[in-house]
């Protein structure tokens, strides 16, 4: 502490301990981290009010002159306004030496401050100096490193002009912020507002630069390109966040800057980590201000007020607000003091809400005198403003659509209410934005209550006369139009206009490209009573199209909505609509195709939701069942409506992957545990962090609270063998249940908070009084039940209750074991499946219904009394890591590694077949017709009619899984060859088995007749192709591979290519067995190879991230194809020999050719999309007769332009890494099967 500072606090000592009191002081010195508790409780246990603040003063006489600003600070703002002034003179430096605002208002300033859109002093400003130098104070905090101000006071107190003037200073931007400074004024805002307003901003500092082409797409992207300028571009700047409602906004601009926040939660920086500071505005104006602010608007002095104005003031409560209102009038008509006092105090008004939450007992008397004073027009012009929404500032564009004017004539009557503080400005874009305070809003809603509906019907009529071809081009003056143009319609009871529009595909596409689909369910949502009186079907169809497909429709590229709307059932009126428009399309080249064997589909799942860009690993319903949380591999927690996926929520909650999550009996808490060691319990609403448990050693696994809200305790388990139970009442934890010997991982308490079950690797169940934390049971899994014979040990994933708490289920591997919960007998024992595991698992609580998530991408529902099971709900792509029923009973969720979260109907779920096709298939074309040869996973060969989706043959179980299948051109013969190297070959339709060939020694991998039938060549993971005679068995065996042959290729005549995993090609006559030729081609695996149509050369594409022309007619060296990144999987000629495509595994294609090896294209050439760009690697590559359009398959299919690059059209399939796709002769019928199983028969749209 400066030697000056020291002196003047002990000279004015004996003042300050005569008059203060402690207890407000100290609350203001401990949210500054000037004092601690401990220090707070050893003043109060002073005896006098003298003693403890005489203790009060020796504490910040031991601290530094931090601590005598915040004490400075804390006088001011409790009103001890003469004892702050003893302190004066002898402030540090860092206060003492800023100087007012008009002093360093200087060129420089006034230049940075327009330039980063700080709004401009307002016509009357009236000086508070205590609290700009507390302001500037703070801001000198920030002067070395960033941290966030928090200036924090009630609606309409001033805090953004006084953020504002607080920067109107030289010497705070030349040596705090020499950066810059960058305003933006927020408000309440959704996640699509954020954006917008981080889009601006990322614009605004791009402006004269080429880092950005494009704007960011989302919220992630955005905040990454800020923290690129505020570091690099603008550093050491200030970013003024004006009017901030909530904490996750903060999450949105937290790129380790400088921060000054304007908002009325005093709470609001709780969100994000670092410096922090806040600045308390007072609520309400003194009188001598509120004085000052009435003489300036009439240019009078103070001492010439009329007596009428200090009454004024009275009546006014102190509001700037209100004092503003009146002071607007008064400086129109100076004349009538009297009258507009009389108003004040005789005008009986009603509230403006009964309910009102706002403390301005004056504002609806203010409000009526400053209305009646309008001229006419300019009254009906306002009175159109009562149909705004709450926190939406409106542009100019939309006011001048609907008024019919020009943007100047418009501004020039909004200026008149800006002028008399009935309306707001946002002047910090390029079009300026009004909004009116929600007072004023719900006053004008009260006063026009029974003319609404026609002023919504005149804005709509106004839009539709604006928009009558189409639809707003989606810029920033227009999104107001996408976002409440639903609503309006609705207000104004114009029901067939809100059908049109709701029931449309281009609306649907329209507004999606915009803003999402979650607002566009949102409004399903809330219209539905309306939209269901024209047709609750039509609803239900659109409604469902943007729950299951939304996912998509937040991708760039915008996916084509229209090919989406193919994929619903014919029944549907979202079909329907995309027909018509594929159809027409189609004339003009569009690429559109129908799914024509869709019908065999049943989707059961209501919701897609994609929050996460990782792993999810749990997912929760709160007790209410509105909402979802969910949490994952990206460290965060989202919380979002359960019926539309509209995120609520989301926190950066650890460091470390986020392993579950549950909501608190009432639905006010979260808690979250993690691989970080952590547990932490949040606020569901705001995301403030409440508690941080940090007492386990090693990943924490699982966390749930107890059911009942009287007495609500928390119990967690780890990899470090521990159970805990926590009462939230505590920082500690209030029992330690010791007995597992390795990794616990999973605990949940009975249906009567009694007990609680704990499950581990060691194999044992355990079962714990609450209470006493003492061991109640112990369930010996381990030793009753071994999975298999081979003496493996149990690891028991997880454990529940039944609903009725008599019963213990635990899951192991395939295996749900059931026991008596009070004598730990075994009842049962279920195996859930052959090939997969248990993740996870859930009791309905209304009946007897078991839902298992299982690591193979499927959710299983089983009858627990039957032991049956009932359902299976397919449709993740990868494994299921969480399942759980809705409260109710009447919905699951369940959350997977595909990074989504599914929600399913439990009465549309449709009956388990068990059955689900394999990628290895045969596909005949045949004038018109199609036959699909494909195998089962329960190892049955089926040949299915292609046209009519019908199952035509089926072959008997066999003993071994079907690894290759193929048909012959008469569709006579079916062979297949499988893993325990045996090949069949079977008769059609009767399916009797003609031929079993033995010879392979592992698996055979493929299979192909030759054209005469008479002979079958199979290639297996033995290294060996076979040439047989299926009719007598006799076979000649190529060998010369060394590793496994990965495929084969008949040429000509009687030759054949191979290709293996040990990097070499070998062409063989297959007649006699003979080597012709061999290729020492690549370094790694050879991965694909094609021969050109005229059979005189081969492209051979390997894992060594290259491929390579080789000529099959001399010894010329070969041309290489190099450029990709990644194993090159895939490759194929054009049917005109001119070219030749390669694929590989980062979802590249490349198009090069064939003459001199030169690169034409590589697709996609979008350089922003950073991910794969295929949805996978690159499998197959298949170009139309005329060799003008590609066809390629990775994550789903798309379509490509080979003379341009660019992609034509993307199928997006229900699953995902497709192997390979069969195409017809005329290129107009596609046939693939995606990872889980369903196949696909698509034609393309004549």
């Amino acid at each position: 502490m400066e030697e000056r500072t020291r002196s003047c606090l002990l000279k004015n000592r004996s003042a300050l301990e005569q008059d203060i009191k402690t207890s407000y002081i100290m609350d203001h010195l401990i949210s500054e981290e000037v004092l601690n508790l401990e220090d707070e409780q050893n003043v109060k246990v002073q005896a006098t009010q003298k003693e403890r603040a005489a203790l009060l003063i020796d504490l910040i006489l031991q601290k530094d002159n931090y601590a005598v600003i915040s004490f400075y600070n804390a006088l001011l703002n409790e009103g001890y306004k003469e004892l702050a002034g003893l302190l004066q003179d002898g402030l540090p430096i860092i206060s003492t030496s800023i100087k007012s605002s008009i002093d360093g208002l200087t060129p420089y300033v006034q230049t940075v401050l327009c330039e980063g859109g700080v709004p401009q002093r307002p016509v009357v400003f009236v000086d508070r100096p205590e609290l700009l130098q507390t302001i500037r104070s703070e801001l000198f905090n920030l002067e070395m490193e960033p941290g966030w101000i928090t200036l924090c006071g009630m609606a309409g107190c001033g805090k953004s002009v006084l953020a504002a003037e607080a920067l109107r200073n030289h010497r705070v931007i030349s040596e705090c912020f020499p950066g810059g400074v960058h305003w933006v004024a927020v408000g309440k805002q959704d996640r699509a507002g954020i954006l917008v307003k981080l889009q601006n901003l990322c614009s605004r500092f791009n402006q004269g630069s080429q880092a950005y082409l494009n704007p960011p797409l989302n919220i992630e992207e955005a905040r990454d390109r800020l923290r690129f300028f505020m570091t690099r571009k603008y550093p050491r700047s200030l970013l003024v966040l004006d009017d901030v409602w909530d904490n996750w906004v903060l999450k949105c601009f937290d790129v380790q800057c400088r921060v000054l926040i304007t908002s009325r939660d005093r709470s609001i920086s709780e969100a994000v980590s670092g410096n922090k500071f806040l600045i308390l505005v007072q609520s309400g104006l003194s009188n001598d201000k509120g004085l000052e602010i009435l003489a300036r608007f009439v240019n009078l002095k103070v001492s010439c007020l009329p007596d009428e104005a200090h009454s004024i003031v009275q009546e006014c409560k102190g509001s700037p607000l209100v004092v503003s209102l009146i002071g607007a009038l008064l400086r129109e008509f100076p004349n009538r003091w009297a009258y507009y006092l009389k108003q004040l105090q005789g005008k009986q008004f009603k509230r403006i809400r009964k309910s009102s939450s706002y403390d301005y007992e004056a504002l609806d008397e203010a409000m009526a005198i400053s209305i009646e004073v309008l001229e006419q027009d300019h009254r009906e012009y306002y009175k159109d403003l009562s149909i705004l929404k709450k926190d939406v500032k409106v542009p100019t564009k939309v006011l001048c659509i609907l008024w019919e004017m020009d943007v100047e004539e418009v501004e020039d009557i909004l200026q008149v209410f800006v002028n008399k503080s009935l309306l707001f400005c946002d002047r910090n874009k390029r079009s300026f934005r009004y909004y009116l305070h929600d007072l004023q809003l719900d006053f004008l809603t009260e006063q026009n209550h029974d003319q609404l509906m026609d002023l919504h019907v005149k804005m709509v009529h106004q839009y539709q006369k604006t928009y009558k071809n189409g639809f707003p081009s989606p810029d920033e003056d227009c999104i107001y139009w996408y976002s409440f143009l639903a609503d309006h319609m609705a207000k104004a009871n114009l029901k067939k206009e809100l059908y049109s529009l709701m029931f449309s595909m281009d609306w649907i596409k329209a507004k999606t490209e915009v803003m999402g689909p979650a607002q566009l369910i949102n409004d399903f949502v809330e219209h539905r009573h309306v939209l269901d009186e024209e047709n609750s079907t039509v609803r239900e169809n659109f409604q469902e199209f943007l729950s299951l497909k939304g996912h998509l429709l937040v991708q760039k590229p915008f996916p084509d909505i229209v090919q989406l709307g193919l994929c619903q059932p014919d029944s549907s009126e979202v079909y329907r609509q995309a027909k018509l428009k594929a159809v027409e399309k189609a004339q003009y080249g569009a690429v559109y195709l129908e799914w024509i064997n869709k019908t065999t589909l049943q989707n059961s799942s209501s919701l897609v939701v994609q929050l996460h860009c990782d792993a999810v690993f749990h997912a929760c319903f709160s007790h209410d069942g509105l909402k979802i949380a969910s949490c994952g591999a990206d460290k965060t927690l989202q919380i979002f409506k359960s019926e539309t996926g509209e995120k609520l929520l989301e926190i950066n909650a650890h460091d470390d992957e986020v392993l579950c999550c549950a909501f608190s009996p009432d639905d006010k808490f979260v808690v979250t545990c993690s691989s970080d060691t952590k547990v932490k319990i949040w606020n569901s609403i705001t995301g403030q962090l409440i508690h941080t448990y940090h007492e386990h050693e090693e990943q924490v696994n699982c966390c749930q609270f107890t059911h009942s809200q009287r007495n609500v305790m928390l119990v967690t388990c780890s990899n470090d063998t521990l159970v805990k139970t926590w009462d939230l009442k505590g920082s500690n934890c209030k029992n330690t249940l010791f007995g597992h010997t390795e990794p616990v991982n999973h605990c949940t308490f009975s249906p009567d908070d009694q007990y609680v079950a704990s499950c581990s690797n060691d194999g044992t169940v355990k079962l714990w009084d609450t209470r006493s934390g003492n061991e109640w049971k112990s369930i010996d899994v381990n030793e009753q039940c071994r999975i298999s014979d081979d003496d493996e040990e149990v690891l028991l994933k997880c454990c529940l209750w039944s609903s009725d708490g008599t019963q213990i289920l635990a899951a192991a591997k395939n295996t749900l074991f059931i026991y008596d919960a009070s004598t730990g007998d075994m009842i049962t024992e279920l195996a859930i499946s052959r090939y997969s595991n248990i993740q996870s698992c859930d009791i309905s609580p209304t009946r007897p219904l078991l839902a298992v998530a299982l690591s193979h991408n499927s959710v299983e529902l089983w009858d627990i009394e039957l032991h049956k099971r009932v359902a299976d709900c397919s449709g993740h792509l990868s494994w299921v890591h969480c399942v759980q029923f809705s409260p109710e009973g009447s919905k699951l969720l369940s959350s997977s590694d595909d990074q989504t979260v599914r929600l399913w109907e439990i009465n549309k779920v449709h009956s388990s077949s068990a059955v689900s096709l394999l990628q290895c298939m045969d596909v005949i074309f045949q004038q018109g017709d199609m036959f699909v040869l494909v195998s089962d996973n329960k190892k049955c060969l089926q040949l299915i009619n292609g046209n009519t989706g019908n199952v035509m043959y089926q072959s008997n179980v066999q003993d071994s899984r079907i690894c290759c299948c193929c048909l012959n051109q008469h569709i006579n013969l079916a062979a297949f060859g499988c893993g325990d190297g045996i090949l069949k070959v079977l008769e059609l339709p009767s399916g009797k088995t003609i031929s079993t060939l033995t010879g392979h020694t592992n698996a055979v991998q493929r299979c192909q007749f030759t054209h005469h039938e008479r002979t079958l060549i199979s290639s297996s993971d033995d290294a060996t192709t076979r040439v047989w005679n299926w009719h007598t068995g006799a076979c000649k065996v190529l060998e010369g591979h060394t590793e496994r042959v990965k495929n084969f290729k008949l040429l000509r005549g009687s030759q054949l290519l191979s290709w293996s995993f040990d990097g070499t090609m070998k062409v063989w006559n297959f007649a006699t067995g003979e080597l012709v030729k061999n290729f020492d081609c690549h370094d790694g695996a050879v991965l694909s190879c094609d021969v050109s149509p005229d059979g005189s050369k081969v492209v051979s594409a390997s894992a060594d991230k290259s491929a390579k022309i080789w000529s099959l007619r001399d010894s010329m060296p070969p041309i290489v194809l190099a450029g990709h990144n990644a194993c090159v999987r895939s490759c194929r000629f054009t049917w005109d020999n001119e070219y030749l495509a390669t694929g590989d595994d980062n979802g590249e294609i490349r198009i090069w050719r064939v003459r001199d090896g030169s690169l034409l294209h590589i697709c996609p050439n979008d350089v922003e999309i950073k991910d794969s760009k295929h949805g996978g690697w690159v499998t197959d590559l298949r170009f139309s007769p005329n060799s003008k359009i590609l066809v390629s398959t990775g994550g789903y299919i798309k379509w490509w332009d080979v003379n341009t690059g660019e992609s034509l059209q993307t199928f997006y399939t229900n699953g995902t890494n497709l192997k390979s796709i069969h195409v017809s002769s005329d290129f107009k019928t596609f046939v693939t099967i995606d990872n889980i199983g369903i196949l696909y028969i698509l034609k393309m749209i004549n």
